[in-house]
């Protein structure tokens, strides 16, 4: 590849290829270190939060992963100020230091058998490392790949950075799958879980390299010799409504359906199917891991048609399919994955009886509230074996049962019993509503039945193509909406909010929807919520950018 023509006009010092490949591998390297946690978030609930039921565990875990986002807008802050006042590659490289890093850490920590709580608050502080560091990565990759392409070819020079974070999952998701396959399942759990964690130090002496050999952007070098950078940026971004409404149309328009999008797609599908739909853990990386590898592809097409037809179009076709795809998508999966499961519910249907203020809803971001009324343990044991149910309204006073076809389970109430004691309690609810189950014919795992692929692929398809088609052009979207003297702070805050908090928190919000509600499909109204959003936002309000200067 040629050296680029930086705006039609000055050649750059490095070439667009050297570009491209140390911004996007970098990437690739830090959402794999984020991605891993996630691929491996059941098992970290059973070393970390085993003090826990398994339902409340699991929440519990990806209420811990949903954490590195929430802290995700204060690295865009803070790495994005630093990116604006002193350069793209200083900020971006210190972003792949303590990532990798925290990373690394992870795999050394105890666990809470070793260590009791210790270990889960050191994950909990390495975690928000981890949310800092990603909050400054993403903005100055893209931003430093966009300042070196050429006008014609931006969106799909940065089609690239995009592309990255499937390399970052598949990586993550690959090892994962290697890992227990040499391993076994036993040993995997028990301490093969820190060989992903422990491998990024090898990816983290590679991105210091790679991105130590890089020269400051030539945008950035340009504004700094015409003495146009800002020597403020929050003033500049959050205080002048020039600016800050674009942040905001940003935030409405792409990054916040972009946050429910990609996350249902690639993060939420793999609880949904492992946990909720009891598919093996094996067969569901396996699943999860050809998704991703097509939609490297579907990133750069679609990067490439926003070239030719608008970012504006490909962004809106990305964000209505999702809309109008969700429901069947994850219908034709759990059909797909457990077909055993719905004919089981067909002939005997369950139900809560309780009274409404015994049943809460169980969303717990610092993993301090106790489930311990009859009517959340019957709601949590459920939902850990993928069983759909209603929840009746029963008499204040009046005992909990389930009811399963025609017999009657009653459940204890944990109240005001110590942890342990609630724990036990618990698993024997599991276990008597399991064996209930046997009975009525519900199948334990996945595997009593044989699997519909052809669904399964069907529906993960429409959700790839609809997450790409957003993904894929928004880099370069979002660079052109914002001058060069604040651009990594105006672009990084509005992605972080929308991609970090909003799909950060997609996952563990579904799930909690779904046990509420005893609709397995329940929590896909997360997506309908933020995507109908966004999708009215990008028609009537974000502007075509395509073709303009950077400067």
């Amino acid at each position: 590849m040629a050296t680029v023509v930086k705006e039609g006009e000055k050649k750059s010092p490095t070439s667009m290829r050297t570009v491209v490949l140390a911004s996007s591998t970098g990437t690739a390297f830090e959402w794999y270190d984020f991605f891993v946690y996630g691929a491996v978030a059941p098992v970290i609930a059973r070393n970390f939060f085993s003090q826990l039921d398994e339902t409340s565990g699991l929440l519990a875990s990806l209420a811990l992963f949903a954490t590195g986002f929430l802290f995700r807008p204060l690295g865009a802050l803070i790495f994005g100020w630093l990116g604006d006042r002193f350069g793209r590659k200083g900020a971006f490289l210190a972003t792949v230091v303590i990532m990798g890093g925290a990373t690394f850490a992870i795999g050394l920590l105890p666990t809470y058998a070793q260590s009791g709580g210790i270990g889960t608050i050191l994950l909990i502080i390495v975690r928000i490392l981890q949310g800092l560091a990603l909050g400054g990565e993403y903005g100055g990759a893209a931003i430093y790949v966009a300042e070196h392409a050429s006008t014609e070819r931006r969106g799909l020079s940065t089609g690239w950075i995009q592309s990255s974070a499937a390399f970052g999952l598949l990586g993550a998701q690959l090892v994962v799958l290697l890992t227990r396959l040499q391993l076994g399942e036993e040993a995997f759990i028990a301490w093969g879980w820190r060989v992903p964690f422990l491998l990024s130090i090898g990816l983290l002496a590679v991105s210091i390299w790679m991105r130590a050999k890089l020269h400051e952007s030539p945008e950035f070098e340009r504004a700094r010799e015409e003495k146009k950078l800002s020597s403020a940026p929050f003033k500049e971004v959050f205080l002048k409504w020039k600016n800050l409404k674009i942040v905001l149309i940003a935030l409405f328009s792409i990054t916040g359906a972009q946050g429910a999008i990609w996350w249902c797609t690639f993060s939420y599908s793999q609880v949904f199917l492992e946990t909720t739909m009891k598919f093996e853990p094996l067969l569901t990386n396996m699943v999860l891991g050809v998704a991703t590898l097509a939609s490297i592809p579907l990133y750069i097409f679609f990067a490439w048609l926003s070239d030719k037809i608008g970012r504006k179009p490909v962004i809106a076709f990305g964000i209505g399919l999702a809309l109008v795809a969700v429901f069947p998508s994850f219908q034709m999966m759990a059909r797909g994955a457990n077909p055993a499961l719905f004919e089981a519910v067909e002939k005997a249907p369950v139900s809560i009886h309780a009274a409404p203020r015994t049943c809460s809803f169980q969303f717990d971001i610092l993993g301090r509230a106790r489930y311990e009324t009859a009517c959340d343990i019957a709601r949590a044991a459920l939902t850990r074996v993928g069983v759909a149910y209603k929840t009746e309204q029963a008499a204040e006073g009046t005992p909990t049962t389930v009811h399963l076809g025609g017999a009657i389970i009653p459940i204890a109430d944990g109240s005001g019993l110590a942890s342990p004691e609630l724990k036990q309690a618990s698993d024997k609810t599991g276990t008597d509503i399991s064996a209930a189950l046997r009975s009525a014919g519900y199948p334990a795992t996945a595997s009593e039945g044989e699997p519909n692929w052809l669904l399964i692929a069907l529906g993960l398809t429409a959700m790839v193509v609809a997450a790409t088609a957003l993904y894929g052009p928004q880099a370069a979207a979002l660079v052109e909406l914002f001058p060069t003297n604040v651009r990594y702070t105006a672009l990084s805050v509005p992605y972080h909010v929308g991609v970090g908090w909003v799909g950060g928190f997609m996952p563990v919000t579904a799930f909690a929807i779904a046990a509420a509600t005893g609709d397995i499909f329940s929590g896909l109204w997360y997506l309908i919520f933020f995507a109908g959003i966004s999708f009215a936002c990008c028609i009537f309000f974000l502007p075509e950018t395509r073709g303009r200067p950077l400067s």
